[in-house]
Protein backbone atom coordinates (compact mmCIF):
# COMPACT_ATOMS: atom_id res chain seq x y z
CA UNK A 1 0.00 0.00 0.00
CA UNK A 2 1.63 3.49 -1.05
CA UNK A 3 0.50 6.65 -0.93
CA UNK A 4 1.98 9.82 -2.54
CA UNK A 5 3.37 13.29 -0.60
CA UNK A 6 3.89 14.75 -3.93
CA UNK A 7 4.14 14.25 -7.51
CA UNK A 8 7.61 13.97 -7.70
CA UNK A 9 9.13 10.31 -8.06
CA UNK A 10 10.61 8.93 -5.22
CA UNK A 11 8.09 11.26 -2.54
CA UNK A 12 5.62 8.07 -2.76
CA UNK A 13 5.68 7.21 0.99
CA UNK A 14 6.85 3.32 1.03
CA UNK A 15 4.58 0.72 1.97
CA UNK A 16 6.90 -0.07 5.33
CA UNK A 17 7.32 3.67 6.13
CA UNK A 18 3.38 3.22 6.30
CA UNK A 19 3.13 0.13 8.06
CA UNK A 20 5.05 2.50 10.92
CA UNK A 21 3.33 5.40 10.59
CA UNK A 22 0.18 3.20 10.82
CA UNK A 23 1.66 1.11 14.02
CA UNK A 24 2.91 4.57 16.04
CA UNK A 25 0.15 5.91 15.99
CA UNK A 26 -2.03 2.90 16.73
CA UNK A 27 0.03 2.01 19.67
CA UNK A 28 0.05 5.40 21.27
CA UNK A 29 -3.62 6.54 20.44
CA UNK A 30 -6.08 4.00 19.22
CA UNK A 31 -6.64 5.48 16.47
CA UNK A 32 -6.69 3.41 12.67
CA UNK A 33 -4.96 5.06 9.79
CA UNK A 34 -7.37 3.16 7.16
CA UNK A 35 -7.04 3.95 3.33
CA UNK A 36 -9.97 6.48 3.84
CA UNK A 37 -7.88 8.30 6.69
CA UNK A 38 -4.49 7.90 4.62
CA UNK A 39 -5.21 11.83 3.71
CA UNK A 40 -4.64 12.65 7.06
CA UNK A 41 -0.54 11.63 7.15
CA UNK A 42 0.43 14.21 4.42
CA UNK A 43 -1.98 17.29 5.88
CA UNK A 44 -1.61 17.10 9.38
CA UNK A 45 2.12 15.61 9.23
CA UNK A 46 3.36 19.00 6.82
CA UNK A 47 4.05 21.17 9.43
CA UNK A 48 6.41 18.78 10.98
CA UNK A 49 8.38 18.04 8.18
CA UNK A 50 8.95 22.15 7.74
CA UNK A 51 10.19 22.05 11.49
CA UNK A 52 12.37 18.71 10.71
CA UNK A 53 13.42 20.55 7.32
CA UNK A 54 12.44 17.33 5.81
CA UNK A 55 10.92 16.56 2.44
CA UNK A 56 8.91 13.61 2.58
CA UNK A 57 6.97 11.82 4.54
CA UNK A 58 10.16 8.72 3.75
CA UNK A 59 12.56 11.34 5.56
CA UNK A 60 10.44 12.07 8.51
CA UNK A 61 10.32 7.66 8.86
CA UNK A 62 14.26 7.56 8.71
CA UNK A 63 14.73 10.05 11.29
CA UNK A 64 12.06 8.20 13.72
CA UNK A 65 14.15 5.49 13.10
CA UNK A 66 17.51 6.63 13.52
CA UNK A 67 16.59 8.95 16.71
CA UNK A 68 14.32 6.45 17.91
CA UNK A 69 13.50 10.02 19.37
CA UNK A 70 10.17 10.26 21.94
CA UNK A 71 9.97 14.03 21.73
CA UNK A 72 9.70 13.28 17.40
CA UNK A 73 7.20 10.48 18.19
CA UNK A 74 5.20 12.90 20.66
CA UNK A 75 5.01 15.20 17.79
CA UNK A 76 3.74 12.80 15.42
CA UNK A 77 0.79 11.45 17.34
CA UNK A 78 -0.10 15.01 18.58
CA UNK A 79 -0.05 16.33 15.45
CA UNK A 80 -2.20 13.04 14.73
CA UNK A 81 -4.64 13.68 17.09
CA UNK A 82 -5.91 17.28 16.55
CA UNK A 83 -8.98 17.78 15.35
CA UNK A 84 -11.24 20.80 14.21
CA UNK A 85 -13.51 21.78 16.10
CA UNK A 86 -15.40 25.51 16.57
CA UNK A 87 -17.94 26.87 19.04
CA UNK A 88 -21.26 25.70 18.64
CA UNK A 89 -20.32 23.30 15.78
CA UNK A 90 -23.16 21.08 14.76
CA UNK A 91 -26.24 23.85 15.76
CA UNK A 92 -29.46 21.23 15.84
CA UNK A 93 -27.00 19.51 18.38
CA UNK A 94 -26.61 22.69 20.62
CA UNK A 95 -30.42 23.51 20.10
CA UNK A 96 -31.35 20.66 21.57
CA UNK A 97 -29.56 20.91 24.16
CA UNK A 98 -30.18 24.21 25.15
CA UNK A 99 -33.98 24.30 24.36
CA UNK A 100 -34.35 20.58 25.89
CA UNK A 101 -31.77 18.35 26.88
CA UNK A 102 -29.94 20.67 29.53
CA UNK A 103 -33.32 21.67 31.10
CA UNK A 104 -34.43 18.65 31.53
CA UNK A 105 -30.94 17.71 33.28
CA UNK A 106 -31.38 20.82 35.27
CA UNK A 107 -35.10 19.46 36.30
CA UNK A 108 -33.41 16.10 37.53
CA UNK A 109 -31.23 17.29 39.75
CA UNK A 110 -32.95 20.55 41.32
CA UNK A 111 -32.80 18.77 44.58
CA UNK A 112 -29.10 18.00 44.78
CA UNK A 113 -28.50 21.39 42.52
CA UNK A 114 -25.65 19.68 41.16
CA UNK A 115 -24.61 19.17 37.52
CA UNK A 116 -21.59 17.10 35.29
CA UNK A 117 -21.00 17.45 31.80
CA UNK A 118 -17.99 15.59 29.89
CA UNK A 119 -16.52 17.03 26.61
CA UNK A 120 -14.42 14.21 25.62
CA UNK A 121 -11.71 14.34 22.97
CA UNK A 122 -12.48 18.19 23.79
CA UNK A 123 -9.38 19.60 21.13
CA UNK A 124 -9.00 23.37 21.86
CA UNK A 125 -11.46 23.95 24.19
CA UNK A 126 -14.38 25.16 22.38
CA UNK A 127 -17.35 22.57 23.05
CA UNK A 128 -16.66 22.95 26.36
CA UNK A 129 -16.39 26.41 26.79
CA UNK A 130 -20.16 26.88 24.54
CA UNK A 131 -21.71 24.87 27.07
CA UNK A 132 -20.76 26.63 29.91
CA UNK A 133 -21.88 29.86 28.02
CA UNK A 134 -25.29 28.26 27.84
CA UNK A 135 -25.42 27.11 31.51
CA UNK A 136 -24.20 30.68 32.27
CA UNK A 137 -27.62 31.87 31.10
CA UNK A 138 -29.63 29.21 32.73
CA UNK A 139 -29.75 31.16 36.26
CA UNK A 140 -28.17 28.27 37.83
CA UNK A 141 -27.26 30.31 40.95
CA UNK A 142 -25.59 28.36 43.97
CA UNK A 143 -24.91 25.26 41.65
CA UNK A 144 -21.91 22.93 41.72
CA UNK A 145 -21.43 22.99 37.84
CA UNK A 146 -18.55 21.36 36.67
CA UNK A 147 -17.95 20.80 32.83
CA UNK A 148 -14.74 18.32 32.37
CA UNK A 149 -12.76 18.91 28.86
CA UNK A 150 -10.09 16.00 27.97
CA UNK A 151 -8.23 15.25 25.09
CA UNK A 152 -5.36 13.09 24.33
CA UNK A 153 -3.21 15.94 22.92
CA UNK A 154 -1.26 17.35 25.78
CA UNK A 155 -0.83 20.76 23.39
CA UNK A 156 -4.65 21.82 22.51
CA UNK A 157 -5.39 20.67 26.45
CA UNK A 158 -2.85 23.75 27.50
CA UNK A 159 -4.37 25.48 24.29
CA UNK A 160 -7.90 25.09 25.41
CA UNK A 161 -6.79 26.35 29.28
CA UNK A 162 -5.36 29.25 27.86
CA UNK A 163 -8.78 30.06 26.48
CA UNK A 164 -7.36 32.56 23.78
CA UNK A 165 -8.65 32.45 20.19
CA UNK A 166 -8.00 34.23 17.06
CA UNK A 167 -10.16 36.04 14.99
CA UNK A 168 -11.02 32.60 12.76
CA UNK A 169 -11.80 30.67 15.66
CA UNK A 170 -14.40 32.94 17.14
CA UNK A 171 -15.92 33.97 13.72
CA UNK A 172 -17.02 30.61 13.06
CA UNK A 173 -20.22 29.12 14.62
CA UNK A 174 -20.15 31.66 17.54
CA UNK A 175 -23.31 34.35 18.10
CA UNK A 176 -22.35 37.68 18.10
CA UNK A 177 -24.21 38.00 21.46
CA UNK A 178 -21.86 35.74 23.19
CA UNK A 179 -18.75 36.93 21.50
CA UNK A 180 -19.53 40.97 23.29
CA UNK A 181 -20.95 39.05 26.50
CA UNK A 182 -17.99 36.31 27.43
CA UNK A 183 -14.96 37.67 25.10
CA UNK A 184 -12.53 40.38 25.69
CA UNK A 185 -10.41 41.35 22.53
CA UNK A 186 -6.66 41.51 23.56
CA UNK A 187 -4.18 42.19 20.43
CA UNK A 188 -4.97 40.00 17.75
CA UNK A 189 -6.33 37.38 19.76
CA UNK A 190 -10.22 37.28 21.91
CA UNK A 191 -9.70 36.05 25.49
CA UNK A 192 -12.93 33.87 27.43
CA UNK A 193 -14.11 35.61 30.47
CA UNK A 194 -12.89 34.69 33.81
CA UNK A 195 -16.98 34.20 34.52
CA UNK A 196 -17.02 31.30 32.03
CA UNK A 197 -12.89 29.90 31.91
CA UNK A 198 -14.04 29.07 35.62
CA UNK A 199 -16.75 26.56 34.99
CA UNK A 200 -14.23 24.24 32.83
CA UNK A 201 -11.52 22.38 33.62
CA UNK A 202 -9.43 20.88 31.66
CA UNK A 203 -7.02 17.17 31.45
CA UNK A 204 -5.05 15.10 29.41
CA UNK A 205 -6.90 11.33 28.76
CA UNK A 206 -6.76 8.97 26.41
CA UNK A 207 -9.98 7.80 26.12
CA UNK A 208 -9.06 4.37 26.24
CA UNK A 209 -8.47 4.92 29.59
CA UNK A 210 -10.37 4.33 33.04
CA UNK A 211 -12.96 7.04 33.72
CA UNK A 212 -13.44 6.03 37.20
CA UNK A 213 -11.51 8.49 38.80
CA UNK A 214 -13.65 11.41 37.09
CA UNK A 215 -16.72 10.45 38.86
CA UNK A 216 -20.67 10.43 37.49
CA UNK A 217 -21.79 12.37 34.45
CA UNK A 218 -25.28 14.04 33.96
CA UNK A 219 -24.56 14.20 29.84
CA UNK A 220 -21.40 13.01 27.74
CA UNK A 221 -20.35 14.78 24.31
CA UNK A 222 -18.05 12.53 22.65
CA UNK A 223 -18.08 14.06 19.18
CA UNK A 224 -16.51 12.59 15.75
CA UNK A 225 -13.74 10.75 17.37
CA UNK A 226 -14.74 7.30 17.48
CA UNK A 227 -14.88 7.41 13.80
CA UNK A 228 -10.99 6.70 14.15
CA UNK A 229 -11.00 3.43 16.26
CA UNK A 230 -11.14 0.10 15.33
CA UNK A 231 -14.34 -1.74 16.27
CA UNK A 232 -13.32 -3.29 19.87
CA UNK A 233 -11.88 0.07 20.84
CA UNK A 234 -15.26 1.77 19.97
CA UNK A 235 -17.22 -0.63 22.20
CA UNK A 236 -14.12 -0.57 25.35
CA UNK A 237 -15.10 3.24 24.92
CA UNK A 238 -18.34 3.43 24.97
CA UNK A 239 -19.04 0.73 27.60
CA UNK A 240 -16.39 3.13 29.86
CA UNK A 241 -18.91 5.94 28.62
CA UNK A 242 -21.97 4.23 29.99
CA UNK A 243 -20.14 3.32 32.88
CA UNK A 244 -19.81 7.34 33.53
CA UNK A 245 -22.93 8.13 33.38
CA UNK A 246 -25.74 9.06 36.00
CA UNK A 247 -28.74 6.65 35.32
CA UNK A 248 -30.78 8.24 32.19
CA UNK A 249 -28.05 10.22 31.62
CA UNK A 250 -27.20 11.21 27.73
CA UNK A 251 -24.18 11.07 25.25
CA UNK A 252 -24.36 13.21 22.28
CA UNK A 253 -22.07 11.64 19.59
CA UNK A 254 -20.98 12.85 16.29
CA UNK A 255 -23.61 13.38 13.01
CA UNK A 256 -21.48 9.96 11.47
CA UNK A 257 -21.32 8.20 14.95
CA UNK A 258 -23.63 5.87 16.31
CA UNK A 259 -24.02 3.27 19.39
CA UNK A 260 -25.90 0.59 16.78
CA UNK A 261 -24.00 -2.59 16.96
CA UNK A 262 -21.05 -0.90 19.33
CA UNK A 263 -23.41 -1.29 22.76
CA UNK A 264 -27.08 -1.45 22.34
CA UNK A 265 -27.52 -0.40 26.35
CA UNK A 266 -28.08 2.81 24.87
CA UNK A 267 -31.70 3.40 23.56
CA UNK A 268 -31.56 6.21 20.68
CA UNK A 269 -33.51 9.12 21.00
CA UNK A 270 -34.82 11.86 18.49
CA UNK A 271 -34.31 15.35 20.45
CA UNK A 272 -35.68 17.72 18.48
CA UNK A 273 -33.40 17.64 15.63
CA UNK A 274 -30.51 15.97 17.17
CA UNK A 275 -29.71 11.98 17.90
CA UNK A 276 -29.05 11.62 21.79
CA UNK A 277 -28.05 7.91 22.90
CA UNK A 278 -29.40 7.76 26.86
CA UNK A 279 -27.95 5.47 29.64
CA UNK A 280 -30.05 2.60 30.65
Amino acid sequence: MQTATADRPGDVLSSDNLLLLQKEVYRDSGIVLDDSKLYLLETRLAPILEEQQLRTLNDLCALLRATGGATLRQKVIEAMTTNETLFFRDEPAFLALKKSVLPELIERRRSERKLSIWSAASSTGQEAYSLAMILDQMNLVGWDLRILGTDLNSQVVERARAARYRKFEISRGLPAEYLERYFEQQGNEWQVSDTIRKMVQFAQFDLRGSTAAFGRFDLVLCRNVLIYFDIDTKKSILKEIRGSLQQKGYLLLGCAESTLNLDNAFEKRLIDQATFYQAP
